[in-house]
């Protein structure tokens, strides 16, 4: 491959970007002595095919100051002290803005700049509920109404409750199962009541033996293959139809799908899952012709009809009003996709431009990963996940917490949806203001405080410009050690602690570690 564009890197310089799937390798780094073998990781990614389940964007930032944008998929290597950009198209290299956030809000401002909108406040205000794992593919009125009257029970706030996977009678038949949902207008006012709004989950797919594929067939709403065929893309769900979204009169059937819901059952919005890059091959022709990751941006722009919304996958839709799921993680502790990778994905979110973060299911939503560990749950991770995603933009549930825990750990995940609901008012704030100039809302360190030498640090964030936050993310761990940034910081438990510093604290499994500044109190 060739790599047209060469960037020599600065003593101590650290980036991050691409796909949020390797924010638990960033922010990547390499030696400046070009003479001594590097043992660093050599970075290699190419954004046309590597979206790899999340989000991904073509921005590069620097904590030096500098960033790389193009308007289409680039392959970067970092290797031996040089960026390489191996590019067709134009490439905008900035330099001199000296911190990463001049330079990320000088390239958001320029290339993905904000609308002034947000997705619904109450996606930030309150815990989300998911039925994935209490129910996957089995959902029923019954049991939807008896979660929600079980969280409420337990001492946990009303929310938004998301509806997954087969409640529909088949994919892109957008209609309640008669047998699972006998009266689903009666459902949704019921929740309505208890002060839940509701989403539905769907996809771009459409069963092929239905009788819905076979007439979006006949219309040409469906991606055909080069020989003419309608295509069958393969997903985790088996092979499907897709709909082909740059055909206006297809976009304005599933428009008028969804509008039916809403209007007909009072459903407030939709979890808009798939629209990942690899599900679209190359044999693939549409009305129009496009790529993978032009379809992938297609897909989420179709959630801008929605402000109650949630997306997994996303290209270049940095600085829109969605709501932005992690992927799908592991029951586990591991940086790799479990616990310990919530921070380091959520900060690469952020600096992708993707502001409205929200962690995946609490415990683990990767349902074959939890069921192979469904009877051994550990229920200090789950509780520690909790603490983890208290204060991000967004915290979900999905299995049930009073199910699955004995008291003393229930105790502990309803203390943390309410600890949630209590920075409610704070973390919208903060959304208002990403939304005008889309900085991210959970920042790495080194954003707030550059050059302070803490851009290494994965298992710590800041919410806004204030609020320090900690969590433990290792088992059967009760302390660890916290970086204080320059500042007065006033602890959750009182304590003042003055930085720039570094102490070893103690951490019982019922605390979450977090700390106001004060001085300086701009959010």
């Amino acid at each position: 491959m060739d790599f047209n564009h060469k960037l020599k890197c600065i003593h101590n310089e650290y980036w991050w970007g691409g796909t949020v799937h390797d924010g638990i390798y960033m922010p990547f780094h390499w030696t400046t002595d070009l003479d001594t073998p590097s043992k660093d990781l050599v970075i290699y990614r190419n954004l046309e095919t590597d979206q790899n389940g999340n989000q991904s964007a073509p921005f590069l930032v620097s904590s030096m100051g500098r960033y790389i944008w193009s308007k289409d998929p680039f392959t970067f290597k970092i290797e031996k002290g040089f960026l390489s950009i191996a590019s067709k198209n134009t490439i905008i290299i900035k330099e001199g803005l000296s911190t990463l956030e001049k330079a990320f809000l000088h390239g958001a401002k320029n290339y993905f700049p904000s609308t002034g909108t947000l997705p619904d406040p109450l996606l930030f205000t309150m815990p989300q509920y998911n039925t994935w794992i209490e129910m996957m593919y089995e959902p029923t009125q019954e049991k939807v109404l008896q979660y929600a009257k079980s969280i409420l029970e337990n001492g946990m706030p009303a929310g938004v409750l998301a509806i997954d996977d087969n409640w529909q009678e088949d994919y892109g038949v957008w209609c309640f199962h008669k047998g699972r949902f006998p009266n689903p207008k009666k459902m949704i006012d019921e929740l309505h009541d208890m002060g839940f709004k509701v989403m539905l989950w769907v996809c771009n797919f459409i069963s092929p033996d239905s009788l819905t594929g076979r007439e979006l067939a006949q219309k040409d709403y469906v991606i055909k293959t080069r020989k003419g065929d309608v295509a069958l893309a393969k997903w985790w769900n088996g092979h499907s139809l897709i709909l082909d979204i740059t055909h206006d009169d297809a976009v304005n059937w599933f428009h008028n799908q969804l509008h039916h819901l809403m209007l007909s059952y009072g459903v407030d919005g939709f979890k808009f899952d798939s629209g990942d890059t690899h599900h679209f091959s190359g044999d693939f022709v549409s009305n129009k012709k496009i790529t993978g990751n032009q379809y992938s941006e297609l897909w989420a722009k179709l959630g801008l009809n929605y402000p109650l919304n949630e997306y997994r996958a996303c290209w270049k839709m940095g600085g829109q009003p969605l709501a932005q799921r992690l992927c799908d993680k592991n029951h586990s502790w591991d940086l790799e996709n479990g616990l310990k990778s919530l921070i380091p994905h959520g900060l690469a979110q952020g600096l992708l431009g993707y502001a409205y973060t929200c962690p995946d299911m609490i415990g683990g939503g990767e349902y074959i990963n939890f069921l192979k560990n469904s009877d051994t749950l550990d229920m200090e991770l789950i509780v520690r996940n909790a603490q983890c995603a208290a204060l991000f933009p967004m915290m979900q549930f999905s299995v049930a917490p009073w199910r699955v825990l004995d008291k003393k750990h229930l105790d502990i995940c309803v203390e943390m949806a309410n600890l949630h609901r209590k920075f409610g008012s704070k973390i919208l704030t903060l959304a208002k203001k990403s939304a005008l100039t889309g900085e991210p809302i959970i920042r790495p360190l080194s954003y707030v405080f550059p050059h302070c030498k803490c851009e290494k640090i994965i298992d710590q964030f800041m919410l806004g410009n204030t609020l320090l936050v900690a969590p433990v993310l290792e088992k059967n761990k009760r302390t660890r050690t916290v970086f204080f940034p320059p500042g007065t910081w006033k602890s959750d438990l009182g304590e003042i602690i003055y930085g720039p510093c570094t102490k070893h604290i103690h951490v019982p499994l019922h605390r979450l570690p977090w700390y106001e500044k004060q001085s300086n109190l701009d959010l």
